[in-house]
């Protein structure tokens, strides 16, 4: 089990991955490109460790260790000292790739490195880095700390003994691992995305409203989200970053983005975060805005 580990990124992923390594005993590290980013992503920390206390999960006295185990701070210095790093930043290749530029100058040798990427070649990323036999894929999924699954993923050049690690670390944190190949979207979004996509292209094409859509596939098929509710709480740009990896690292037109997709994400309404995607969020229920 890593003892240390950093986490790029404060947002809605990276938050989460501090948040359950803090409360199983590990010293995080936690970096975002502003102060700002930290103080909100620390914000999240706070109210999850507090609805976890009120639920009766963990004592006060658990929760308040856990918040000091978390150190931030918008210097990769921070990193110096730590068995592990994970990147969880937006679904960016470049964004991601610029971020281990800046980051591997200051690990120490022995360092492993893992990218949370939802959809991105491991492999790919590994090569971007001076370390690629120590570099796994470990996708958590959101929201980290209700979310039993963690991915992971050998690239061409992960060592065994790197993945070994990846898995011990996943399992303490209480997580079930499902182990899949470097191929796009990896198993969890090769299957979701495009259900996802075809939701849309169903309200698209005036097969039904959203109403309509989701209800049919909660009630239909027992899912406890209807498909653009999902996408919603995903983030429609995030939903639009993946299936643009499958369409384009897979080249089938199966995986091609609903124009209505880029349309929303064009106009700014990424779903939750933004307060208005598929569903408009600015009430107390939200409300179809198709």
């Amino acid at each position: 089990m890593f003892k240390t580990v950093g986490v790029v990124g404060a947002g809605q992923m990276g938050h989460g991955i501090a948040l359950v390594s803090a409360l199983k005993g590990v010293e995080v590290k936690l970096l975002d490109v502003s102060q700002e980013a930290i103080d909100a992503g620390m914000e999240k920390v706070r109210q999850g460790l507090e609805r976890q206390e009120a639920r009766g999960v963990i004592a006060q006295a658990d929760a308040d260790a856990a918040y000091k185990r978390i150190e931030t701070s918008t210097d990769y210095a921070v990193f110096k000292d730590c068995d592990m790093v994970i990147e969880a930043a937006s679904e960016n290749e470049e964004v991601k790739r610029d971020i281990f530029k800046k980051l591997t100058p200051h690990l120490g040798a022995q360092a492993m490195l893992a990218s949370n990427t939802s959809s991105i070649s491991i492999t790919r990323l590994a090569a971007s880095t001076d370390r690629p036999a120590q570099f796994c894929g470990c996708h958590f999924m959101n929201p980290v700390p209700a979310m039993q699954l963690v991915e992971l993923i050998r690239g061409l050049a992960t060592a065994e003994e790197t993945f070994a690690a990846f898995q011990e670390y996943a399992e303490a944190l209480g997580k079930t691992v499902a182990v899949s190949e470097d191929f796009p979207g990896f198993i969890v979004n090769r299957i979701l995305l495009p259900m996802i996509n075809e939701a849309i292209y169903a309200l698209y094409e005036g097969v039904g409203t959203v109403t309509a859509i989701d209800t049919a596939m909660k009630l239909g098929t027992k899912h406890p989200l209807g498909p653009l509710e999902l996408a919603d709480f995903i983030g429609l740009d995030t939903c639009l970053a993946i299936l643009s990896v499958l369409h384009g690292d897979l080249a089938d037109t199966k995986y091609r983005p609903c124009p209505l997709l880029v349309k929303y994400v064009e106009a700014g309404w990424l779903g939750v975060k933004t307060g208005r995607g598929f569903y408009d969020y600015s009430q107390d229920t939200p409300r179809p805005t198709r």
